[in-house]
């Protein structure tokens, strides 16, 4: 007898009732390297001998034997909490162009998988590896690549989808709880995936794609309230005037499902009376996360450079 899908995210993942998992994306995984087409050199580490997380490093090569200090991307990977990792080739071949365009040294945090982790596991990891990068403010940290290397006064985060989620909910963390020695002002969210019970004016009612974009949470959170669980539905969470960011850089796709959801976090912020400075990049004509899928066309190329000057605009 078939074993009972729990949740069909076809065609990403499928949830059995029996507790298996089918991931059908995102297993792929690539290996550390000197990339010889952007000349950036990465490495895999351990963050807590205590925990599951880990990382991907990456670092232009020539940064190796300069002795100026490069700023820090910390970098939280999408895939709806369930499948990707830092090591998957999306993300490896992604974070390789976007260290040598910008040159900075980035950190792709492999945070612990639901469903077999439920949340809040991504999110008590990602806090895990921001501690950690904090942890080199002094230059006596446990990698030497951050200590040499690193210009801890320069520290961003970014992630896409779930990723761009966990950027959000490690802002509203740092507005309540601060890291020793570094602040982290500057967030990149692409795509992020933000949902609630009920449509936005112009947001799909349909009810397969509500259903599939609602699945990712109720099949990651289980203990969760629903689609409007501050986590994520913002316009629910009252701590948001607290956001712990001064500029917020936020790219939207003009196809995505999550494009309503994502302009109006730029008005939530604005109503809230956060005091920070929110920008929003749309691409035209592009679905969730093409710039992954199709890092050569002529909107990702832009998404690029954008990403490279807002990051670069604040050296």
């Amino acid at each position: 007898m078939e074993t009972e899908v729990a949740y069909d995210l076809f065609p990403m993942a499928r949830i059995y009732k029996d507790g298996r998992v089918e991931r059908l994306m995102g297993t792929a995984t690539v290996s550390p390297s000197l990339d010889e087409k952007t000349d950036v050199r990465s490495k895999d580490v351990a963050i807590s001998s205590d925990s599951a997380v880990s990382a991907r490093l990456y670092i232009p090569n020539a940064a190796i034997s300069s002795l100026h200090k490069l700023p820090i991307l910390v970098y939280f990977h999408g895939g709806g909490f369930i499948v990707e990792t830092a090591w998957s080739p999306l993300y490896h071949n992604y974070l390789n162009a976007l260290v040598a365009e910008a040159n900075i040294i980035a950190v792709s945090v492999d945070f612990r998988r639901a469903p077999e982790n439920p949340l809040p596991a991504a999110y008590d990891d990602s806090w895990i590896a921001l501690k950690w990068v904090a942890s080199h403010f002094a230059g006596n940290g446990p990698e030497e690549w951050l200590n040499s290397h690193a210009n801890l006064k320069k520290v961003f985060m970014a992630g896409d989808s779930a990723g761009g989620n966990i950027v959000h909910n490690m802002g509203i963390r740092l507005g309540e709880e601060k890291l020793n020695g570094i602040e982290l002002p500057n967030a990149i969210m692409v795509h992020p995936y933000f949902w609630g019970n009920e449509p936005l004016p112009l947001e799909t009612t349909d009810p397969k794609e509500r259903s599939f974009a609602e699945g990712f949470w109720l099949a990651t959170n289980p203990t969760t309230t629903g689609c409007d669980d501050p986590l994520v539905n913002p316009a629910t969470d009252p701590r948001l005037s607290g956001l712990g960011f001064n500029r917020v850089l936020i790219c939207v796709a003009k196809k995505d499902t999550l494009r309503q959801r994502n302009w109006h976090y730029k008005e939530l912020l604005r109503e809230s009376g956060w005091g920070g400075v929110v920008e929003v990049m749309e691409a035209p004509g592009e679905d969730h996360v093409f710039h992954l899928f199709n890092p050569g066309c002529d909107n990702a190329a832009k998404m690029m450079k954008k990403l490279v000057s807002f990051i670069n605009d604040d050296k």
